[in-house]
């Protein structure tokens, strides 16, 4: 057996290797694993913090210094339901990122039991990972964040303390979608309340001091404008690679395609499921949260790294 931690396109894989069922073992609802995915990055957790404070603060700003002491009821009340939805999918997008699976390859089973049950014809060619000890699937690289080869990886984000990969590609999607459309909202929320303030001449335009809510105003445009250059930049980046089905890290190496590549449509049912409804744009779909609950009072959760 060849030892190598890269360059996959130079290898013919076993036809198992490239089953997920059969590689990663679940494939029933009964079968799944009792486990919470979780990275122990500091890194991470100090950015994932970052972010849950920002979008905090920004709802802060936008619900209790514009639309609270707004005297248009209907102006405040669908701005700020519409604005704490949107937030909530946001942050729920968020925590699927971070707590899904990317895709990770089973650690330390390169053994010689496993390789036997994979039936290789002679001059068959696997490859082994040597930082992991794990037998390598198409497509899929090592992360030395998360310590393990993720299959289909495109880049291990630290503002969702997790890897992109596979199994969460499409929450991290909307979660720079939604982030990127509640920024959006913010500053045109932010601007038509600065208009209105200058006009009024900051009396009885927020139930805060004038100075204390321009200093408010002005920290939520910074913070909404750097959001929605970043994500809606990164959600175009991500779409153009679904669409083609290339990961950033094949984009960059520059390798050429070996599998049969899934582009416009079928990429995009491929990613997030099915045909397009509105589960595409639900982070709740899926969820299993009494299922989860029920195991990890049984067992507890289990941290992956």
């Amino acid at each position: 057996m060849q030892s190598s931690g890269h360059r996959l396109r130079d290898v013919e894989h076993h036809p198992l290797l490239n089953n997920e069922e059969d590689f990663d073992g679940p494939s029933s609802e009964s079968e799944l694993p009792d486990r919470i995915w979780f990275i122990r990055d500091g890194c991470g957790l100090v950015c994932a913090f970052i972010t849950w404070f920002l979008v905090l603060y920004a709802d802060f700003v936008v619900t209790f210094v514009m639309l609270l002491p707004s005297k248009n009821f209907w102006y405040a009340l669908i701005n700020g339901v519409a604005f704490n939805f949107l937030a909530v999918l946001a942050l729920t997008s968020h925590l699927r990122t971070m707590l899904t699976d990317p895709g990770a390859v089973p650690k330390g089973n390169a053994t010689k039991e496993y390789m036997d049950s994979l039936q290789l014809k002679p001059g068959e060619v696997i490859y082994k990972c040597p930082k992991c000890c794990s037998i390598k699937p198409e497509r899929a690289h090592h992360c030395s964040i998360c310590k393990r080869c993720i299959r289909k990886m495109d880049h291990h984000c630290p503002w969702v303390n997790n890897c992109v990969g596979e199994n969460n590609q499409k929450f991290f999607v909307l979660f720079t979608m939604y982030i990127s459309i509640i920024s959006a909202h913010a500053l045109i929320l932010a601007g038509f309340q600065f208009f209105t303030c200058v006009k009024d001449q900051w009396t009885e335009c927020s139930d805060f001091s004038p100075p204390a809510a321009v200093i408010l105003l002005i920290f939520l445009c910074l913070e909404a404008l750097l959001f929605l250059t970043f994500t809606a930049v990164m959600f175009g980046t991500q779409i153009h690679s679904i669409c083609n089905d290339e990961t950033e890290i094949e984009r960059l190496k520059n390798e050429k395609p070996t599998w049969e590549r899934r582009v416009r449509w079928e990429g995009m049912r491929t990613v997030f499921g099915g045909q397009p409804s509105l589960l595409w744009i639900n982070p709740f779909a899926g969820l299993r949260l009494r299922r989860l609950l029920s195991r990890t009072r049984k067992g507890g959760a289990e941290f992956s790294v």
